[in-house]
């Protein structure tokens, strides 16, 4: 299978680089922001999980099909406010991801929070 470029209409990107990737059954997505949402942690996570959702669909797959997940904070102090949203979004989630989450010195545009997820397609190839 090639590799295919992964994105949304009207999904926003912030340099020259691809919203996912997928090749042989593998999804990589990069790492979605949404400082837009507001200037808490819990709003940017939730926001950012919903491109991560709507990125996934355009894949063929579901956060179900996630299997490894990085977190990066502005600040590790907001790691319990990220971790409830990221949790209600695992909801029903028979085997959740693998996961990191650490601080970085700084993320894009002021984000609060950025996750990047990768994904099995089990129906491929």
């Amino acid at each position: 299978m090639a590799k295919e470029r992964v994105e949304v209409e009207g999904g926003k990107t912030y340099g020259p680089y691809s919203p996912g990737v997928k090749a042989n059954g593998v999804v990589w997505l990069a790492g979605q922001i949404a400082p837009e949402a507001g200037d808490d942690t819990a709003s940017q996570t939730a926001a950012s999980l919903e491109k991560i959702d709507a990125l996934l669909a355009a894949a063929s797959v579901s956060k179900n099909d996630v299997c490894f997940a990085q977190v990066l904070l502005d600040d590790i102090n907001d790691f319990a406010e990220m971790n409830d949203v990221y949790a209600t979004w695992l909801e029903g989630v028979e085997i959740p991801p693998a996961r990191a989450a650490f601080e970085a010195a700084a993320l894009p545009r002021g984000a609060k929070v950025e996750i990047i997820v990768q994904a099995i397609d089990e129906n491929c190839c």
